[in-house]
């Protein structure tokens, strides 16, 4: 690090000093701001809009991954039924539809889904 604050913000990462934990779930979060964040799943609120689609997240980075989408160029294409994607990442998590795999379980009812987002959405259903 170049800078010794950088390193001291760098050590709170393992330390956990001077965390901050989300009242609603328990997830601990080592800044301030990524709390703010991270509650925007908890309210609901997605004020990053793409233009192109009207489809909003809750957070930026989110909002310009998603943004690839609607290029024209598809160059990462399923093997197994040829549907093509802009990013790799969405190939990946697209191919578990053909697995059949559902890894991710609430812990509530036992009920397993594909996608980790789908799983959030489903708690809800659980704290009203």
């Amino acid at each position: 690090f170049c800078m010794l604050s950088h390193l001291t913000q760098h050590t709170r990462i393992h330390t956990r000093e001077n965390s901050y934990k989300c009242e609603e779930c328990g997830k601990v979060l080592n800044w301030f701001s990524e709390l703010i964040k991270h509650k925007r799943i908890h309210m609901g609120e997605k004020p990053y809009k793409c233009e192109e689609c009207g489809r909003a997240f809750n957070q930026s980075s989110t909002l310009i991954k998603h943004k690839k989408i609607h290029i024209e160029e598809k160059p990462f294409k399923c093997e197994e039924c040829g549907k093509a994607f802009s990013l790799f990442s969405i190939l990946s998590k697209h191919k578990i539809i053909h697995t059949g795999d559902k890894p991710y379980k609430c812990d509530e009812c036992h009920k397993a889904f594909n996608w980790f987002a789908t799983l959030t959405n489903h708690k809800r259903i659980h704290t009203g």
